[in-house]
Order: C-alpha cells, then sequence, then structure tokens
C-alpha cells in the first residue's frame, strides 16, 4: 500500500488510477494511518479537478497529524467504547442492522466471482475498506473476475451507501484527519456513481 500513497498520480484517468484511489481508501479504513503513510501522503500533490483539491486536502491534513493523533480519531471514529461514530458496514447503511441480507447477497456474489475474505481478516465482507480494497483488485486486475466483478460489485453493494458512508466520515465530530479521507472517497463515489451513469 505504501507504493500506491507515493504516486503522485492519484487523480488520474483510468483504471490504474482509480486503483490506487480505491486501495488508498480502502488502506485507511481498516486500519490507521503509520508513520510511513502519512510521510507518503504528505508528498501527495493534487490538480484543479474535484478530485485532485480532495487528494491536496488529504496531504493537508496528513501534515497535520501523527500516528497516535490519528490512531486514537481512527478507534473514536470507527471502534469507540461500546462502537464508534460511524458503523462502516453496508449492512447497516442500508437495513439499519449489522450482519444483515445486504451481507449475505454480498458474499454470494463474492462466491460467484472466485473472491473470498482472507484468513485472519475479522469484520465482515460489507466492511467499508473491504469493498474498497476489493474493488481496487478487480479495476486492477489482481482479482479475478474482471470489469464484469468490479461494475457488479460497485453497483450492487457499493453505491447504495458508501457514498453516503463517507459523507458521515467527512462530517462526523471526531473526524480531523479522517475528514479528508471521507471528503476524498465521497468524491470518488460521485464520479464512479456518474461514469456508470454515462450511456454505454
Amino acid at each position: 500500500m505504501g507504493e500506491s500513497a507515493k504516486s503522485n498520480g492519484m487523480a488520474e484517468a483510468g483504471d490504474e488510477g482509480r486503483a490506487r484511489l480505491f486501495a488508498l481508501l480502502g488502506r485507511l479504513c481498516v486500519a490507521a494511518p503509520d508513520a510511513g503513510l502519512l510521510t507518503a501522503l504528505r508528498g501527495l500533490e493534487g490538480d484543479a479537478t474535484p478530485i485532485g483539491q480532495a487528494v491536496a486536502a488529504l496531504a493537508r491534513a496528513a501534515a497535520a497529524t501523527d500516528p497516535d493523533r490519528s490512531s486514537r480519531e481512527y478507534f473514536d471514529l470507527f471502534i469507540g467504547v461500546g462502537r464508534g461514530e460511524v458503523l462502516p458496514f453496508g449492512s447497516y447503511y442500508i437495513t439499519g442492522f449489522l450482519h444483515d441480507r445486504p451481507l449475505a447477497d454480498l458474499r454470494a456474489d463474492l462466491r460467484r466471482f472466485g473472491l473470498e475474505r482472507a484468513v485472519g481478516v475479522a469484520e465482515p465482507e460489507d466492511h467499508l475498506g473491504f469493498l474498497c480494497e476489493t474493488y481496487a483488485g478487480l479495476l486492477a486486475g489482481e482479482f479475478p473476475g474482471g470489469a464484469l466483478a468490479a461494475e457488479r460489485i460497485f453497483a450492487r453493494h457499493m453505491a447504495p451507501w458508501v457514498g453516503r458512508c463517507f459523507a458521515d466520515i467527512e462530517r462526523a465530530e471526531v473526524a480531523r484527519f479522517y475528514r479528508a479521507v471521507g471528503a476524498l472517497g465521497r468524491t470518488a463515489i460521485e464520479i464512479e456513481q456518474a461514469a456508470a451513469a454515462l450511456p454505454a
């Protein structure tokens, strides 16, 4: 993941740039950034596009934090004492309940494309970070299924809720560094949805 974050081409067009972007979002949603990743993020450069502006804001946010602060922020945001401020699970956003039908539907589609959760991963497959990393792997050609799997995973299991989740992260009371992560994710999802709506 470090190499993904070091690239200054986060906003570039094409599947490669999209894959790097979603890989970064996935990494930041499964765990707080360590010192190496924060250093890499500080070196990112944006441009005048909406996604480029969000990348530049992430670089500034990384420059304003450190591993200890971002780790505490991650805990308060996603874990908390009892629960975090944001529950980043598809089932919760779609039905209001954890481990509900959307998770079962996602697992069925993952099996259909020969994908499965890695051994040792505790979170269910409808976790925001897992889905972003899965989508990134499909876009990059690292996972079986290709473009068909990427389109189906996004349309059925990300588009209905991931943008709302990133927006909630962006405006969360405890968010500082993660406010920029939320803005980047929300912008990325808006672009993906706009592209998906274009006529073939």
